[in-house]
């Protein structure tokens, strides 16, 4: 694999050495975690794809990292660092962007994702630069009304994939949000997958084994669509 320079921290697991067009996996972890916690999952990918694991920007404490700070107020919403998560949203177009070119990876063969804060990321960069990915593989995450008025417009979306799936106990952040994420989705002319499996706020064997099939058909050469 390509030595890379990126701006943030990463590690790094290439496609077989003999595929002729490689894809690009981008994982981005939880809030509290680092770039080690989704990495793992690298090596049970598709041969086909080249796997980043980033590091998100902002310190906890020591090895636990967020892409946007945030605080739960007593009637439960949320209230984020609208200016944190600017500034990575903006970093992980860039990353995206840059590492596709030095790997020599168009658009269209590459994919987002993330966990929980990560899935935040990934859902946000499809829906606001579409251009930039194929799709995006989103792990009990939610919506961001922040990115609502920034999303593309729908012709934008003709080709791309999205994936949704939550765990049906999740009590970090509830189902509903991951239906929300759908009914948006809907909206929009893309190709969406994935549902809820049972479980809490984590990725359990028939959730992976799940999204991992949907990856091989999307990055199938016959089955591009």
């Amino acid at each position: 694999m390509t030595q890379l320079h990126l701006p943030l921290k990463f590690l790094a697991h290439g496609a077989k050495p003999d595929v002729r067009e490689p894809w690009l996996l981008v994982l981005m972890h939880g809030v509290g975690s680092n770039e080690q916690d989704l990495f793992g999952l690298a090596r049970m990918m598709p041969p086909q794809f080249h796997v980043l694991s980033l590091r998100a920007p902002y310190v906890l404490s020591p090895d636990a990292y967020a892409w946007f700070e945030f605080q739960v107020l007593p009637n439960g919403e949320r209230r984020i660092d609208e200016e944190q998560e600017r500034e990575s949203r903006f970093l992980v177009s860039e990353m995206v962007a840059s590492a596709a070119q030095q790997l020599g990876v168009p658009p269209e063969r590459v994919i987002v994702g993330g966990f929980s804060q990560g899935g935040i990321m990934a859902l946000s960069l499809l829906l606001t630069k579409p251009a930039s990915v194929r799709a995006a593989m989103v792990w009990h995450s939610r919506l961001l009304p922040q990115v609502v008025p920034h999303i593309a417009p729908p012709e934008a979306f003709e080709g791309k994939a999205l994936w949704v799936s939550h765990g049906s106990a999740d009590n970090v952040i509830p189902p509903s949000a991951a239906q929300a994420t759908r009914e948006l989705a809907r909206t929009l002319p893309l190709a969406l997958s994935g549902t809820d499996f049972p479980g809490a706020h984590e990725i359990r064997p028939a959730e992976l084994q799940a999204t991992l099939a949907w990856l091989q058909a999307l990055s199938a050469p016959s089955g591009a669509p």
